[in-house]
């Protein structure tokens, strides 16, 4: 059946709230960068609403705008600079959403007596945090030297050039461009972040990247769906909540009641590493109840599509083209192309003359949601069958509905592409994607809206490499697979606090001769480094930013004057290509590499230097993410039986697979040792370890990791509300502050992801990094502990 508006929304959980919405965006001050600033100062019009009272007292300053562009929303900032000193920020005028509390702490970090003013190298055993100050001649002249040693004994392949997720600005990337020209780097391969989506959204629907923030106030019912948008998406929430108040119906699945659940109309909590279960209950009730949009299903995906019995495979008219997928045409008993004008192909072959030869795609699906019964499904989630039936439901009924995944913790498991993949599967077969107020990953900016181009010349000829997978960075560099690994160069990231298990990645950065950090503070990784660079911040650099992230072209300008001896990325990059010989691509002026990326936007330079910021929406009106059912795969529609998965050596139509990590397999060792599941959220004061160090951050949420635990757990073990208590396994230790609390389901513990060694031990030091996994999955939330008092 075609899906109708009919739903029943029920708010039926009363819940105790936990915890407030996220920080307030008060009058902390904000940050922001510039090429080249602007000289006037505000006018009374852009001072409004900044509650100051009597004079203005930034009537002096300079206006310097900014991207706050790590991870999160990259929200446009305008900063006010008196004496090349940061004072004040807020938003700016051009932004999808208001700034939050991260972006206003961009104050105290420019201002911070933390910062790192001047190279430091490593006079000590790595980790010992011995440094001993050096100039940047000396820097310069060791780099040299290393990089050569690299060259000279290993080839460029023996270099890694690690960047991360601490800026989606375009001018900060330079020295991945510049280990091309050294003829080709070791790359290190995965997501940490979303592989999940990657590998299961992605290879269905033939890319992941789909902004929809424009379309959630327009819905009727959203799953948050293990993710946590009234921190992750602070400033959209508003949406959420706008969508609500029309009537719509918020749910939250996930083990923890967050922020978002608290808000929410619903709130389920399966074990973590069940979420495939789950989604394959939910399509097991709309298949069983003909909720199905089969119209939909027939036109837009490959549902229908023929699987030949004696290959397990597609029955291609060309094996070689996946594009020539074949269904059963009913009217004359034929087996013709999926595209055939004037067929509708049945979704089922049972019962025709076909079916001891063939089966559809839908009933191999079918098959897999058939297994998800209430009896399974209660047992294996330890959610009710009648929560779950009603969500399904609810979902399938709403005439708009969207699944938010982005960022979520389901898929940072050994199952976590299934699980991304089952949710597909829902809303494929609700035909809940491609239209006004539908679809699903709200996650994408305005280089998914219009095209980008690339701020620095790449060597088209530079070698390629075997990667290493960063789950098994430590165990892989350790015994110098694929290749001895010479020299390190690490930026915008801190993999040291981040990566899963972090011990052994301290070990594999020992056994690195020569590694390089460049960072505004010293982290994890700097401590685990032979050499320490100080770059600029924001409002210090000037920059681009037109990523997958916010909607909105930004610059950035610097206007902010650096503390001591910090560089831009670029000039450090530029100094270093000269050494051998290849100065030529960086040496630039920012501007120009600017509007390189700004090319086919239909932006110029000289209008960013103008309007700060462009919104990449207004470019694109009417743009909907696979509008109408046209998908990015080859044959435009969704592709449910996956070849890249097979290639991976696993199943081509997702199921749900327990993870290996996980209580419910009470039989085995590890589980008796280890007995409770630990997953990781992110907090209101961070993204990822940036902003942790901060002390206008740090006093949101404590000065101190919490780790929640369920009251039985907690009784079990002797542990009060407020005790220091430890979370260990094999791998490591993570220490904090027991929050006791029936928010968190028995038998699981929520670290905070984000805490770093020079603040307080890190969550990943006891993460799974189980590998190889279905599209290099990280295992986080895969992760069996053990916890106990004292620190």
């Amino acid at each position: 059946m075609t899906k109708n508006s009919e739903r029943a929304i029920d708010a039926k959980l009363t819940r105790r709230a936990f915890v407030g919405a996220a920080a307030a965006t008060a009058a902390v001050g904000l940050a922001g960068c510039a090429p080249a600033s602007t000289d006037e100062a505000p006018t009374k019009d852009e001072g409004e609403g900044l509650a100051f009272t009597g004079e203005d007292e930034f009537a002096d300053c300079q206006l310097v705008y900014g991207c706050c562009s790590p991870e999160c929303q990259h929200h446009l900032l305008k900063g006010y600079v008196r004496d090349g000193k940061l004072v004040k920020v807020e938003s700016g005028e051009v932004n999808e959403s208001p700034a939050c509390a991260r972006g206003f702490a961009r104050v105290e970090l420019c201002n911070s007596d933390k910062r790192l003013t001047k190279p430091l190298k490593l006079v000590g055993e790595k980790g010992s945090g011995d440094f001993e100050e050096i100039t940047w001649d000396e820097a310069y002249d060791l780099i040299q030297e290393k990089i050569q040693y690299a060259l000279d004994n290993g080839g460029s392949q023996s270099i890694i050039v690690q960047d991360g997720t601490g800026n989606f600005s375009s001018l900060t990337d330079s020295m991945s461009t510049l280990g091309s020209w050294l003829g080709g780097t070791t790359a290190i391969t995965g997501n940490s972040c979303c592989a999940g989506i990657d590998s299961g959204l992605g290879t269905i629907l033939g890319s992941r990247t789909t902004p929809l923030r424009n379309e959630i106030e327009k819905a009727n019912y959203i799953i948050a769906w293990g993710n946590n948008p009234v921190v992750t998406m602070t400033g959209y929430f508003g949406r959420f909540q706008k969508m609500m108040d029309n009537g719509g119906t918020l749910c939250t699945i996930d083990p923890f009641l967050s922020e978002t659940a608290d808000k929410s109309q619903e709130w389920i909590q399966p074990w973590p590493g069940t979420d495939s279960a789950v989604a394959l209950a939910m399509l097991k009730v709309v298949i069983d109840e003909g909720l199905t949009d089969e119209e939909y299903l027939i036109a837009h995906t490959t549902a229908p599509c023929l699987i030949d019995k004696k290959t397990n495979a597609p029955a291609f008219t060309d094996a070689s083209d996946d594009t020539t997928y074949q269904v059963y045409d009913p009217t004359t008993k034929a087996l013709v192309a999926h595209d055939a004008a004037g067929v509708t192909p049945p979704l089922t072959v049972a019962d025709t003359e076909i079916a001891n030869d063939y089966v559809t795609i839908y009933d191999l699906v079918k098959a897999e949601a058939d297994k998800w019964g209430k009896e399974a499904v209660e047992a294996e989630t330890g959610c009710s069958y009648d929560d779950i039936a009603r969500i399904a439901r609810d979902y399938a009924k709403a005439d708009k509905a969207i699944i938010v995944q982005n960022m979520g913790g389901y898929q940072r498991t050994e199952n976590g592409a299934y699980a991304t993949a089952t949710q597909v599967y829902l809303a494929l077969f609700c035909g809940h994607i491609g239209h006004e107020g539908d679809g699903m990953y709200d996650i994408g900016g305005s280089a998914e809206l219009v095209p980008s181009g690339a701020a620095f010349e790449s060597n088209p000829d530079a070698g390629k490499f075997e990667p290493i997978p960063f789950p098994h960075f430590g165990e892989m560099v350790l015994e110098d697979k694929p290749t001895k690994i010479n020299f390190m160069w690490v930026a915008q990231g801190n993999p040291v606090a981040q990566m899963p298990n972090t011990n052994m990645w301290k070990k594999a950065l020992e056994h690195i001769p020569f590694v390089v950090k460049v960072d505004q503070f010293m982290n994890s990784t700097c401590l685990w480094s032979d050499l320490v660079l100080p770059n600029t911040a924001l409002f210090e650099t000037p920059n681009v930013t037109h990523s997958s992230r916010s909607a909105v072209i930004q610059i950035s300008e610097a206007g902010v004057t650096p503390p001591g001896e910090a560089k831009t990325d670029l000039e450090i990059t530029a100094e270093v290509a000269k050494r051998f010989g290849f100065e030529k691509y960086f040496n630039e002026d920012p501007s120009v590499y600017i509007s390189r990326v700004l090319e086919g936007s239909g932006v110029t330079y000289e209008e960013l230097v103008e309007k700060k910021g462009v919104n990449a929406w207004d470019l694109v009106p009417g743009w909907i993410a696979y509008k109408d059912g046209n998908f990015d795969t080859s044959t435009g529609k969704a592709h449910l039986w996956v070849q890249a998965w097979v290639d991976e050596g696993f199943p081509p139509i997702a199921c749900h697979q327990r993870p290996v990590e996980h209580p419910l397999n009470a039989d085995s060792e590890l589980a008796k040792k280890y007995p409770l599941a630990a997953v990781q959220r992110k907090t209101r004061h961070q993204v990822h370890t940036i902003f942790n160090n901060l002390e206008t951050m740090l006093s949101m949420d404590g000065h101190k990791p919490l780790i929640v635990i369920h009251p039985e757990d907690a009784a079990a073990r002797s542990i009060a509300m407020g005790d220091d208590i430890t979370v260990y396994n094999d791998r490591g230790e993570h220490s904090g502050v027991a929050l006791v609390s029936e928010n968190v389901k028995p038998g699981v513990v929520v670290l905070q992801n984000g805490w770093d060694d020079t603040t307080a031990s890190p969550t990943s030091n006891v993460t799974n990094n189980a590998w190889p996994t279905l599209g290099t999955i990280h295992c986080c939330n895969s992760t069996l502990v053990e916890v106990k008092k004292g620190a």
